[in-house]
């Protein structure tokens, strides 16, 4: 979190009665409070199914510039409520874990990255969703993975482009799209666990299934793809595929929509280069129901920001929704 943010409430919260049944309570509060509750395709799968809506980075924030509720519960990570408050300045924002941040959006410092612009002054600067209010101050655009491809294609062919903080999705989109990009060298802790020898040789075990990747993956986990998407992308290319069987390189929380459209399918978890068979964010399972039921009772913790900062962070974000 940098100094343009702050969080209200978020300290010594009283415990809750074992004996409560959450979702009941969570239904009441949401109803009590006018409340929305978002989440991130990486919430635990209890979370996602009380949710009012699922998805990914895009998605989400459409649906926070879409809502008429009076609280946005944002089940996910700090960035993405943040993103919720830039375009709701008049509606409460809460988000159940205060630590729930972000590796790739800590990768990349405000002033660090400012100090970093200094050296080209020509460029566009685009910046991934992935992070901080201010840094999507410094920025003329955003991008989110499913639009990265279409906002570097509307920017004309003459402009210098920066692109900021992941480094194998800056890569992914010089691929597609022809452009030279400068790179911040940022990178996601679940996504780069993904090793090709590893990948290779579960292909070879399992040759009926396609492997399906994230472009914030390596590029060498990438050229083995048999498709790359980001995280709704995905979802759907299991749900519309021919195929029955699948290696999934993402965070695995998406496995619980993608087994809930296509129930039949076989879905395996791309092996991290740590050994676990899973490959879990730890920032985004730090929400829980308890959380989001005290969150939802005690209106905190509350994501608040700057408004200088909310109102340069705005243009960019917007620009990016407009382009769908």
């Amino acid at each position: 979190m940098d100094h343009s943010t702050s969080v209200i409430g978020a300290q010594d919260r009283p415990a809750v009665d074992p004996t409560l049944d959450l979702e009941a309570e969570i239904a009441e509060l949401k109803r009590k409070r006018h409340a929305v509750i978002l989440a991130h395709y990486y919430q635990d799968e209890e979370i996602q199914d009380l949710a009012d809506y699922v998805g990914d980075s895009l998605g989400l924030s459409q649906r926070a510039a879409e809502t008429d509720a009076d609280v946005i519960a944002f089940c996910g990570v700090h960035f993405m409520a943040e993103t919720a408050k830039i375009l709701n300045p008049e509606k409460t924002v809460l988000l159940p874990d205060v630590d729930a941040g972000c590796s790739l959006a800590d990768r990349c410092p405000p002033d660090g990255f400012a100090e970093w612009l200094k050296g080209y002054p020509d460029h566009v600067v685009v910046s991934y969703i992935n992070t901080t209010a201010s840094i999507k101050a410094l920025s003329d655009i955003i991008c989110t993975s499913s639009n990265a491809v279409r906002v570097v294609e509307s920017i004309p062919e003459d402009k210098k482009i920066v692109f900021a903080p992941d480094r194998h999705l800056a890569r992914w989109v010089e691929k597609n799209t022809g452009r030279q990009l400068v790179k911040w060298p940022g990178f996601c802790v679940v996504h780069e666990q993904f090793a090709a020898r590893k990948l290779v040789e579960l292909k070879a075990a399992t040759p009926e299934a396609e492997l399906i990747a994230h472009p914030e993956c390596e590029d060498s986990v990438l050229c083995l793809a048999d498709y790359i998407g980001s995280t709704t992308g995905l979802v759907s290319h299991v749900e519309h595929s021919p195929k029955k069987s699948f290696i999934v390189a993402t965070e695995m929380g998406v496995m619980h929509q993608m087994q809930r459209v296509r129930p039949d399918a076989t879905l395996i978890g791309a092996p991290p280069s740590s050994g676990c068979q899973c490959a879990t964010c730890p920032y985004m399972r730090l929400n829980t129901l308890e959380k989001l039921y005290v969150a939802l009772r005690d209106l905190s913790p509350e994501v608040t920001l700057d408004e200088d900062v909310r109102v340069a962070a705005l243009k960019p974000v917007e620009r990016m929704l407009a382009l769908g």
